[in-house]
């Protein structure tokens, strides 16, 4: 008799359809065919454009055993051809998807099951914020994980999102209420969460409406996922052990297998060119950070999402400028809502021979670039996560979402980090650089940036936690009876 060759596992990822997202559902995707998964990597239909229009038609080829799928996200069209690039609401995207990415999702997995030309799908790897990933798991009997791309310490907050209503936290009365001392409320009943407040939890919970859907939507999914076969964070044990405990005490199937980028360069043998920016990167930035002095550069970017007033981009510009420190500005075109980002002209005269601004760039490059001292950030996770794998301290101002709890733990229980005021002033940024990159404080936030990115590698070294923690995922969720 010929031996019976055992089908290849096929994991379906579908992260949610924004770039902070992409990347660590890619990343992940990456390591899970390197150990022998056939990937198919899922995008919304306005993502999948936006990736063909800044990678070339190269960036969804795939291999032979990692392809990729696009379903809608049931949002219409842009009006224009040249909105192709527009901002999507988040609130909008996240109550489309919720309700119209099942029946796509499942139609997709049906035909790629009857396809002889791939192996049947095995289970579904979806974001921790698009259920209908666990939903589509459910009907066809496969096993649903969920890979939450926030920290475990903004995870831990969503959970208990219901709560502060319960207590009666949340929402405020009125704007009265958020100007006075409301803000600095102690929330001391978060397991795992010591000495934050109400201003370190995601902003969604000081809005005035009682019906604000991203409050209900975030703390809704976060439960939600608790139905998960298990549940990822990209992050390692040493980094939130209070919060991770917490969490194993309210869902027992959490794998720690972070930070990705660092873990995918001890699994991968070989350089996948798999494009995953939704902006065109700048390649340019690298050079110049080549001709600049060690740790000597103040490296600039908000991340995919944030926003700011064109008045905040001012303040900004000539706190760069008057810290007389060299600096790297990513700038996104949709960065000022509704406007054009315009810096001023004498600005620009003041910064030509010491600053560079681009519109994206690979940050994972540029963060681990000996010439970046410093870094100032909206602290996203994938962000704050990079800053630690190349050591590099952050002065941090946080927009939405998770960023305020990451923010919180970088300038307390990290030790690097500075936060800046949410309304800022060019003064207090000029102050902060000239510290991060200049002063003493500065100098022990770099030490104890370079003690976590120490600490990361040997987390996703081969013994260590988050690598020792992805093989258990593998073996014991995703390919049990290998």
């Amino acid at each position: 008799m010929g031996t019976i060759v055992a089908e290849k596992p096929h994991a379906l990822c579908i992260p949610y359809p924004s770039q902070g997202h992409v990347t660590p559902m890619m990343q992940l995707a990456k390591i899970l065919h390197a150990r022998g998964f056939h990937i198919t990597f899922v995008n919304t239909e306005y993502n999948h454009r936006r990736l063909l229009r800044s990678n070339g038609q190269d960036a969804v080829k795939g291999l032979r055993d990692f392809r990729f799928e696009a379903i809608p996200d049931g949002l219409p069209p842009p009006e224009h051809d040249d909105d192709d690039d527009a901002f999507q609401d988040v609130p909008s995207l996240c109550n489309s998807v919720r309700k119209n990415c099942l029946t796509p999702l499942l139609h997709l997995i049906r035909k790629l099951n009857s396809s002889s030309d791939v192996p049947g799908v095995s289970c579904i790897v979806s974001d921790g914020v698009m259920s209908s990933g666990l939903q589509a798991a459910k009907v066809l009997g496969i096993q649903g994980v969920q890979l939450w791309t926030t920290s475990a310490c903004g995870f831990m907050t969503y959970l208990h999102c219901h709560e502060l209503k319960t207590r009666g936290i949340s929402p405020p009365k009125d704007d009265s209420d958020i100007s006075n001392d409301y803000c600095n409320t102690p929330i001391d009943w978060i397991p795992g969460m010591r000495d934050i407040r109400l201003k370190d939890l995601p902003t969604f919970t000081r809005k005035i409406d009682p019906d604000d859907f991203m409050l209900g939507f975030m703390g809704q999914e976060a439960l939600d996922c608790l139905q998960a076969s298990a549940i990822i964070l990209n992050t390692f044990d040493n980094l939130e052990f209070e919060v991770l405990s917490a969490i194993a005490c309210k869902y027992a199937h959490i794998y720690t297998i972070g930070p990705l980028p660092m873990l995918g360069r001890h699994i991968l043998k070989n350089e996948m060119n798999l494009g995953t920016s939704l902006w065109q990167e700048d390649s340019k930035c690298l050079k110049w950070l080549d001709e600049m002095e060690p740790n000597s550069v103040l490296y600039v970017n908000f991340g995919s999402v944030a926003f700011m007033t064109n008045q905040h981009l001012i303040e900004f510009a000539w706190g760069l400028a008057n810290s007389k420190h060299p600096f790297l500005w990513i700038i996104r075109p949709d960065v000022v809502r509704g406007d054009s980002a315009i810096l001023p002209e004498d600005f620009i005269k003041e910064t030509k021979d010491r600053g560079l601004l681009a519109s994206w760039c690979p940050q994972e490059q540029v963060l681990s670039h000996s010439s970046v001292g410093g870094f100032l950030t909206h602290c996203g996770w994938n962000s704050t996560l990079e800053s630690i794998c190349g050591g590099v301290p952050t002065l941090c101002w946080p927009f939405f979402a998770d960023q305020q709890p990451n923010c919180r733990y970088a300038c307390t229980t990290w030790g690097i980090g500075m936060e800046i005021d949410n309304d800022v002033k060019r003064e207090e940024v000029q102050t902060l650089i000239k510290e991060l990159l200049e002063g003493e404080k500065g100098n022990t936030m770099k030490k104890k940036a370079s003690e976590w990115k120490e600490k990361a590698e040997a987390a996703t070294q081969q013994g260590g936690s988050s690598y020792t923690n992805f093989d258990r995922l593998i073996s014991e969720v995703l390919q049990p009876d290998s």
